[in-house]
């Protein structure tokens, strides 16, 4: 099975930018390949990485759903089918945009099929990495693997904190298999406040890492450019390799 690492946080902390930065640095390290997998509805993590998703795996299950399936196939061989089609092969990574939050109707049949589908090709990839939205929507649905490592990310306000704790308390009501949790702090224009600090530490939780603002990332979103072209020179590409480093996720 696959070292999986999923990130999650509220909208705006700039997680799918540090999910692109944790594939950057293990495709870089040779710890390929990569299954990146973009589990948030507002889906970027296909223009953060520099790749370009034609298909989403909702819009197959929609199919499925409205039995759109070839005559003389079952949905299991249908779903298997498409789904392989919906993943983008890239260099060193590839990518599935699981897209839209589910519409009225069953989804469970299909949910089942989709999950059996995930565990089976994930075994194929050495890592794994899930841009998630806050409400952890498909892990809720146990639609991957274990967590080996789950990275919440927020911006350094106290605003950001609650979101955080939000985000850690859904994980631990949904009871999942977490190996490990770390908080970082993103955007990060200085050391946060010992205020900030007291007010973690006073929910049981600390920074694992802080990640400083980055002009040169910035830019880039600003551009709709990928961060692969510039992580290499970037301030927040280094804090995320220390991260990962330090946290064990990088061997």
């Amino acid at each position: 099975m696959p070292y999986t690492i999923a990130v999650a946080g509220k909208g705006g902390t700039g997680k799918t930018t540090i999910s692109g930065l944790i594939i950057y640095h293990l495709v870089k390290s040779g710890k390929t390949p990569v299954f990146a997998v973009d589990a948030d509805p507002n889906s970027n993590l296909d223009i953060i990485i520099g790749m370009k998703s034609e298909t989403t795996a909702a819009e197959l299950r929609e199919d499925v759903l409205s039995r759109n399936v070839p005559e003389g196939m079952t949905k299991t061989a249908f779903m298997e089918l498409k789904l392989q089609e919906c993943i983008e092969e890239g260099s060193g990574v590839d990518l599935l945009v699981m897209g839209r939050p589910e519409g009225p109707g069953c989804y469970c049949a299909v949910n089942n099929l989709l999950r059996t589908y995930l565990s089976n090709v994930s075994k194929n990839y050495r890592y794994m990495v899930m841009d998630n939205e806050a409400g952890m929507e498909h892990l809720s649905r146990r639609t991957t693997n274990d967590i080996d490592l789950l990275v919440i990310v927020t911006t350094p306000t106290f605003v950001g904190v609650r979101s955080a704790l939000n985000v850690r308390n859904t994980a631990e009501q949904l009871k999942l298999k977490i190996t490990k949790t770390v908080l970082v702090l993103n955007q990060a224009a200085k050391e946060p406040a010992g205020e900030l600090l007291a007010e973690l530490k006073k929910h049981g939780m600390e920074p694992e890492g802080i990640i400083p603002a980055d002009e040169l990332l910035a830019g880039q979103a600003e551009k709709g450019g990928d961060v692969f072209s510039v992580a290499g020179e970037s301030k927040a590409s280094s804090a995320v390799k220390e991260l990962l480093l330090k946290t064990g996720a990088l061997k």
